[in-house]
């Protein structure tokens, strides 16, 4: 541990608009070692969008992904139980930073202490940690001032409500308010929109959506389409909002943590092909292991320990994993495309059917896969039914390489090639195509795809008979056609497809 412990802050964005942000929240945003932000499973973050114009670029960043939003859980606490879960498992990820003497930054839209999502590290790291809270616009004045309606006068009172509340409650307290903002709309909107009408206060009450945003809208509260409803958006009765905040509690025991192995695809390159289940694997690790490249995909985080291995080593490394699970880690095993194709779920899944790991829990994350990726590239040769065969003759004889390559030949089946070359394994591609020869014409077209979504990505479309062998390495993948795929000209490229109708 750190002799200073690093600091937290609450940061508030405020409603959207990133010019709204305070002076002192872009100071600290650019300062910052760690910059955290809860999302939703697909990983989008509007915290993180409206904070991207004052982040460095080369911050570590720690996405607080919730396992539940709107959906039902089998978590045995039931919904607030898998978020109390959730928000402890956060407070040690952010703890680990803070122990090591990194400033961490929560992001949070609004206000971080007005219904903000950074409450609940507050109140699990505020005690134990240096702990500033920077307040932001909140979503309440965004919208008063987008309706451009007095909030309160002399003395009024503002009643802040939210959606969830009942029925009966929410009608009572409007009925008695002098103005009102009910927050939490999207699924509890008709309810809302209901109370205000019981209590005889629809026809002054405003809709306000992404308040400051170029999304904005505002519409009588009566006339909104309730189909159309975001959860990011109020109802208004004009009014003022007093400073809410609350003094930090003491923590709920933090979960005993059990180890878990999550076999990761990351898909064929970076980012981009990355899906939101697997970011969230990664974000969740303690430790990862792979192949020293694949890692090397991974952005660093110094929170996590990272185990490179060799690529011939998959055994080894599927022991490594799952010890290190059995110890009590998280460990996500990466995998280049989808760990389940010619990757490493298949290791980890046969080294995990030992005894002694009987207790360690394995889950598999897929990928996008190499075959997919080119296929997209191309156009859609995958159309139709197709087979993925991997061309390496290293865990398996060239017999049964060969013998299957003209049984698919023989069905008419478009190939995906896997592996189809190494420095040290250059014979198999000529061998490939003169067996395909046997049963394929000629100009059947062959996608010769190589680091596609990378720096040097390369697709290229030719002819069965004149592949060359020399032009392919261990970075390519083979997509073969069939009897039926077809190459087009558009806009002055070539585009492969395969119907999905087979000739009767």
């Amino acid at each position: 541990m750190s002799a200073q412990p690093g600091r937290l802050y609450g940061v508030g964005l405020g409603p959207g608009d990133p010019e709204l942000v305070t002076v002192k929240a872009a100071r600290l945003l650019g300062a910052a070692d760690v910059i955290a932000y809860h999302s939703a499973r697909h990983g989008r973050s509007i915290a993180r969008s409206v904070a991207l114009p004052y982040l460095r670029g080369d911050q570590i960043e720690e996405p607080l992904i919730y396992p539940v939003t709107t959906e039902t859980t089998d978590h045995p606490g039931g919904y607030q139980g898998a978020l109390d879960d959730f928000y402890a498992e956060c407070a040690v990820r952010l703890a680990a930073h803070l122990d090591a003497g990194r400033d961490v930054v929560v992001l949070c839209e609004g206000d971080p202490l007005f219904y903000g999502s950074y409450m609940h590290m507050h109140k699990r790291l505020a005690h134990r940690y240096p702990t500033e809270v920077v307040p932001g616009v909140t979503s309440v004045s965004g919208a008063a001032a987008v309706l451009g309606r007095p909030l309160v006068e002399r003395d009024e009172t503002l009643t802040v409500l939210p959606g969830t509340l009942p029925a009966d409650v929410l009608t009572e307290r409007l009925a008695a308010a002098d103005s009102a903002a009910v927050l939490k709309l999207g699924r509890t909107f008709e309810k809302v929109r209901a109370a205000f009408a019981e209590a005889g206060r629809l026809d002054d009450a405003w809709y306000v959506e992404r308040a400051t945003t170029e999304k904005q809208r505002v519409e009588p509260l009566a006339e909104v389409d309730p189909a159309t409803v975001p959860y990011f958006s109020l109802a208004l009765l004009p009014s003022p909002l007093t400073p809410a905040g609350a003094p930090a509690t003491d923590p709920a025991p933090e979960p005993v943590r059990a180890g878990e192995v999550v076999v990761v695809g990351l898909g064929p390159a970076g980012r981009p092909w990355l899906t939101p289940e697997a970011q969230e694997a990664l974000a969740a690790a303690d430790e990862l292991v792979g192949y020293g490249p694949y890692l090397d995909r991974v952005p660093p985080n110094p929170r996590q320990l990272r185990h490179p291995t060799d690529n011939r080593v998959e055994a080894e490394r599927a022991a490594h994993a799952l010890e290190l699970a059995a110890a009590g880690s998280r460990v996500a095993v990466v995998s280049s495309g989808d760990p389940g194709v010619f990757a490493m779920a298949s290791a980890v899944l046969e080294v995990a059917a030992e005894p002694r790991f009987a207790g360690v829990a394995v889950r598999v994350v897929p990928g996008l896969t190499a075959a997919q990726a080119v296929a997209s590239r191309a156009g859609a040769p995958l159309g139709h039914d197709y087979c993925v065969l991997s061309l390496s003759d290293l865990l398996k004889p060239w017999e049964v390489v060969a013998g299957r390559i003209t049984a698919a030949a023989k069905a008419d089946l478009v190939l995906a090639i896997y592996n189809p070359a190494s420095r040290s394994r250059t014979w198999q591609v000529a061998a490939m195509r003169d067996l395909l020869l046997e049963h394929r014409a000629p100009d059947t077209p062959v996608v010769i795809g190589r680091d596609v979504g990378g720096p040097g990505e390369s697709v290229r479309v030719v002819e069965l008979a004149v592949l060359d062998p020399a032009e392919i390495d261990m970075r390519t993948l083979l997509i073969v056609g069939s009897s039926t795929t077809r190459v087009v000209d558009r806009d002055g490229r070539p585009v492969v497809y395969t119907p999905r109708r087979y000739p009767a």
